[in-house]
């Protein structure tokens, strides 16, 4: 269950990363460099559990200003449908939980050198120092230059530290900082078509914009895990997190009225430096009843968030007529004169009551009700401050039951408050925050345990939200609704002693209805959402060579539409990735070398960055690494 407190993992043991052996399901897993599924956190059934704000550190309440660090992250899965059922409050729009990387207990540093084809290169240390008996500290660096498919590319470093202290049996205190600067980071091309077509697509990564309109962002994360047994049966865990990024300079690269010969006109906008910042977290507490074969537990959560961003002010430049397949020479401005910045405060906090039951054999039960209190003040320039309140109601309901042997029934309900994100780089109000909205989830399915380790999980769901589109002004606003009905599969598990898949799969019929005040077109499905998406990965241990292996993933995603009015469609797309990894050691030391050929078919072209707005997918490449463990 989510809230047992998860075990430590050795922080300097790298080299055994493999997201198919690790995987519990195909809805989504990552670990180290390796991803895999067909959710992540921007896409859980045809919505953002990111956006929304459904994002867990080792099981609690974490509302995330910038990605979460990968040098304090073990791994990450996406958990829906019957994985996300060990979680005490479900979410319409599914769970990203972040696994953090622990302290070990003993000393050991891990090194990992990597590289690919668009002219990466980086370097990453991780390791572990015992402090003492009760006190241990993780530490991790990275420097890499980071090559895009784009054709951009950026410098960074990172770093981090986390101190794991257990000063008494029962007790034990994660306090944790990290640290991500990111410099020369060439704001990559958009494009938007001149007319009711989609636009040509450009050479394979090349960048030609111009080279001064850099990123400058410095992000941080910190917070304190805390855990503690005060008696049996008694659990109580505090999670108190902050994460912020500064953008020192930022910029968006359009191509605007792009006709069928790739002219086009560039516009650049320049934004003033922003800073985004967020306070989250959960005190949970959770007592167990054991009664025979059953076992109850119910928990009280107090969540609650301080979340502040800026926005807009940015300055508009006509760098005037191009193509897509010319450079661009324009002198960097002298000065910039930015416009004046809008302001947003959300203060959210949500007490809780839920209750989660196990019966040996027979089935499990999860109740949850909560009450939030939600107020968002919005400061734009000019405008007296625009207060947004609500405070609903929230509960959800679930239960499994065990009607043969390996094989489990599930059902469950949702209602969520949640965030919609903001809006696109395109429209009038870019980068506003959208309001917060209510939504609902309907879901219901079977596990099967075909041998002890491989199991099948089968689903059907529904889930209604509000739906964002552009109205006649181009502002990105609410135009309707939104209704997501599909059906999900995942497969996972060791087929042979030497060969292991995991495999999803959705089917979605999502339909848009449209607002009776709304303006435009707008057409049944909505932008974006392809109407399915298959993932198998397979990794075979050769029986020839002791470490060697072989693996192999399919990524099929459906046509999807490029537009609100549905006039448009981007097609279809088969992504082939092909890899191989040899495990061995060098005077004791564990050492993994990696080789990926990523989209081997390469399968190029264009997808959407929103309503009529597009960029460019991965092209093939050629990526790789080295792991040693000390």
């Amino acid at each position: 269950m989510a809230c047992v407190l998860a075990a430590p993992a050795a922080a300097q043991d790298r080299s055994s990363d493999n997201a198919v052996t690790e995987a519990e399901d195909g809805f989504g897993y990552s670990v180290g460099r390796e991803v895999l599924g067909i959710y992540n956190g921007g896409n859980v059934r045809g919505f953002s559990p990111t956006a929304a704000g459904n994002v867990r550190i080792d099981g609690l309440y974490f509302d995330p200003a910038f990605d979460f660090p990968g040098l304090l992250t073990d791994s990450t899965g996406i958990k829906v449908g019957l994985s996300a059922q060990g979680y005490p409050f479900a979410a319409p729009s599914g769970i990203v939980d972040i696994a953090l990387r622990r302290p070990g207990d003993k000393a050991g540093a891990s090194v990992v050198v990597n590289g690919d084809s668009f002219g990466s290169a980086g370097m990453e240390l991780t390791g572990s120092a015992p402090l003492g008996q009760t006190l241990g500290l993780a530490y991790g660096a990275n420097v890499s230059r980071t090559g895009y498919p784009d054709g951009t590319d950026s410098i960074s470093h990172s770093e981090s530290l986390a101190l794991r202290w257990r000063p008494a049996p029962g007790i034990e205190l994660l306090p944790f900082y990290a640290r991500f600067d990111d410099y020369n980071d060439e704001a990559g091309p958009f494009y938007i078509a001149a007319g009711n077509y989609l636009p040509p697509v450009p050479a394979k990564h090349t960048y030609l914009g111009p080279h001064w309109a850099d990123y400058r962002l410095i992000a941080q994360s910190a917070g304190l895990l805390t855990s503690i047994t005060p008696a049996r049966g008694w659990a109580v865990r505090l999670g108190l997190f902050r994460s912020s990024f500064k953008q020192r300079e930022g910029y968006f690269n359009l191509l605007t009225d792009v006709a069928p010969d790739g002219s086009a006109t560039r516009l650049l906008f320049a934004d003033p430096p922003l800073h985004q910042r967020s306070l989250s977290g959960e005190l949970r507490v959770s007592h167990s009843v054991p009664d025979g074969p059953r076992l109850h537990v119910l928990h009280l959560s107090l969540r609650s968030r301080d979340a502040r961003s800026e926005f807009g002010g940015s300055q508009e430049f006509d760098l005037g007529p191009t193509t897509i397949y010319e450079e661009e020479d324009a002198a960097r401005p002298a000065s910039f004169t930015f416009g004046p910045v809008s302001r947003e405060r959300v203060r959210q906090d949500m007490l809780g009551l839920a209750y989660s039951g196990r019966w040996r054999n027979v089935g499990e039960l999860g109740l949850g009700l909560s009450k939030v209190r939600y107020r968002k003040t919005t400061q734009l320039p000019g405008v007296a401050p625009i207060v947004g309140r609500d405070d609903p109601w929230l509960y959800n309901v679930n239960a499994a039951v065990s009607v043969a042997q390996g094989v489990s029934l599930f059902a469950g309900y949702a209602r969520g408050l949640e965030e919609s994100g903001t809006a696109p780089p395109n429209a009038a109000n870019r980068n506003a925050p959208l309001p917060a909205i209510l939504t609902s989830q309907k879901d219901a399915g079977l596990r099967w345990a075909i041998t002890p380790r491989v199991k099948l999980i089968a689903g059907v769901f529904e889930l209604s939200k509000p739906y964002f589109g552009f109205d006649s002004a181009q502002a990105f606003r609410q135009v309707g609704s939104i209704r997501n009905r599909g059906a999900e599969f995942s497969l996972s598990g060791p087929l042979t002693a030497r060969l292991d898949l995991v495999a999803g799969g959705v089917v979605l019929d999502a339909q848009v209805q449209r607002d009776a005040g709304a303006t435009g077109t707008i057409g049944r499905r909505p932008v974006g959402v392809a109407k399915h998406l298959f993932n198998v990965n397979l990794n075979w241990r050769t029986p020839w060579a002791e470490g060697l292996s072989f693996d192999a993933s399919v990524l099929e995603r459906g046509a999807m539409p490029a537009t609100t009015d549905n006039s448009l469609e981007i097609v279809g797309r088969q992504i082939v990735n092909l890899g191989a990894r040899y495990s061995f050691k060098v005077a004791g030391k564990a050492v993994t070398a990696r080789v990926q050929i990523y989209n081997v078919l390469d399968q190029y072209g264009l997808v959407s960055g929103g309503p009529g707005l597009y960029r460019t997918n991965q092209p093939r490449s050629v990526n790789g690494f080295l792991a040693v463990d000390f």
